[in-house]
């Protein structure tokens, strides 16, 4: 373990410690304050970047295409993240063009709906019918067939959930969505009830925080009887077999650590293949700062790799 942060997020958790925290200031103002901090990440060219819609729970949904070339290509379905209320198809526009120029994946990047208005399990229905409309009819987004599911904390969670979901549907001989791979960055596992040593240990000071956390649960989880449901909390699944390959990116210094290692490890255990790494410097958000922290870069990497070898 570090004894602290890398050097490059001295910067960024200077910022970041003289701003109020999302639930000093409400949702609203919360949402235009992460929209205004990821507009002072840089973008990257791709091929081809345009709208469109896409297939969700009760209607179509935002979304986003980055092409990185021409002709068809696998899909990634990829789920923002932002406590699942905050966050949208901007604040992750680095991410999702980088993901997509280094894989050779066409990246769709889903605007799912947002608690407190739609709480769970809304958004996890939205990224399922998104993901089951993109693997039925890959053909609008110039998809061969293959997809794969990914996201950054709430959407890796989001993604966790759509291939609990797709594998208990196809147990069942129902339709579902054939699930090529999992790229899951520092995922929220965990049950709101469940108490993990690194919610602890990074409580404070480290951009995402414990009190943070807390307020996005209270948004999600609205009815007490969601927060023990295992499509909610990955972690409370007993049988995690016959789930695709997982890379899964961690952070030593996330309040999220312990249950994405946790994760990572109760997968391997039930024979799922897993690609863990580890950076123990790193805050929870890092990969979002591209352009500024050569691990962010590396965690690119490590996922567009992982999907290339598909």
């Amino acid at each position: 373990m570090a004894d602290e942060p890398h050097p490059q997020l001295t910067r960024i958790l200077e910022l970041t410690a003289d701003a109020p925290n999302f639930e000093d200031v409400g949702v609203a103002e919360a949402r235009e304050a992460f929209e205004a901090m990821a507009s002072f990440s840089p973008t990257f060219e791709v091929h081809e970047q345009y709208d469109t819609t896409v297939a969700g729970a009760d209607g179509d949904l935002d979304a986003r295409v980055y092409r990185p070339g021409e002709g068809d290509r696998p899909i990634l379905a990829f789920f923002h993240g932002g406590g699942f209320v905050i966050g949208g198809l901007d604040t992750h526009d680095n991410v999702c063009q980088r993901l997509a120029a280094e894989s050779g994946w066409t990246v769709v990047s889903v605007d799912y709906r947002l608690a407190p208005e739609h709480p769970f399990p809304t958004p996890l229905e939205d990224a399922y019918a998104a993901v089951e409309s993109i693997a039925d009819d890959p053909e609008p987004f110039g998809g061969d067939g293959t997809v794969a599911v990914g996201g950054d904390s709430a959407g890796g969670n989001l993604a966790t959930g759509v291939t609990l979901l797709a594998r208990d549907a196809a147990a069942l001989d129902d339709d579902a969505p054939d699930i090529d791979h999992q790229l899951l960055y520092y995922p929220a596992c965990g049950s709101p009830f469940e108490s993990y040593g690194s919610r602890e240990e990074n409580a404070e000071g480290y951009f995402l925080e414990r009190s943070t956390i807390s307020w996005f649960d209270e948004q999600y989880v609205q009815s007490p009887t969601h927060a023990r449901n295992e499509y909610l909390a990955p972690l409370l699944v007993e049988d995690l077999s016959e789930l695709p390959d997982a890379t899964i990116v961690t952070a030593g210094f996330d309040p999220l650590r312990d249950e994405g290692i946790a994760y990572a490890e109760a997968l391997e255990a039930d024979g799922v293949a897993v690609e863990h790494r580890h950076y123990e410097s790193m805050i929870h958000g890092f990969v979002s700062f591209i352009g500024r922290v050569d691990a962010a870069e590396d965690a690119i990497s490590v996922g567009a790799a992982a999907l290339d070898r598909r």
